[in-house]
């Protein structure tokens, strides 16, 4: 019989977040498809629109939470699939640091992004 094999700890603290991320991403999915695909048509979404959008602070919040939470769900969720591939050693500290780097590099972007499009400059 086949043992199942987690680099999740059951019940840790890396184990709850990827729950609570991914619930939250479902939601906030919801949120956007029901908003952006069926209030308004595809066609109907244009940049001048976005920008709007983004000027509301419920909306902004919301955006910049979602992207935040996806970067943090999908390096995480990349780290711990190759942890439980067998990555270890040096290969996995390279991995890790590269991970962090890209999430971090990604998550400042989100941010620039987002008040860019929300008409804030800093």
């Amino acid at each position: 019989m086949s043992q199942r094999y987690s680099s999740f700890e059951p019940k840790g603290t890396r184990w709850l977040l990827q729950r609570l991320t991914a619930a939250f991403l479902v939601v906030v999915l919801a949120f956007h498809f029901m908003l952006l695909h069926f209030v308004n048509h595809a066609a109907d979404v244009t940049f001048a629109g976005t920008q709007m959008r983004m000027q509301t602070a419920g909306y902004f919040v919301t955006m910049v939470a979602f992207g935040l939470t996806a970067t943090f769900h999908g390096v995480n969720g990349v780290y711990n699939a190759l942890v439980n591939q067998g990555i270890d050693g040096t290969a996995k500290a390279v991995v890790k640091y590269g991970l962090v780097l890209a999430g971090l590099l990604l998550a400042v972007q989100i941010v620039r992004l987002s008040l860019v499009m929300a008409g804030i400059s800093l």
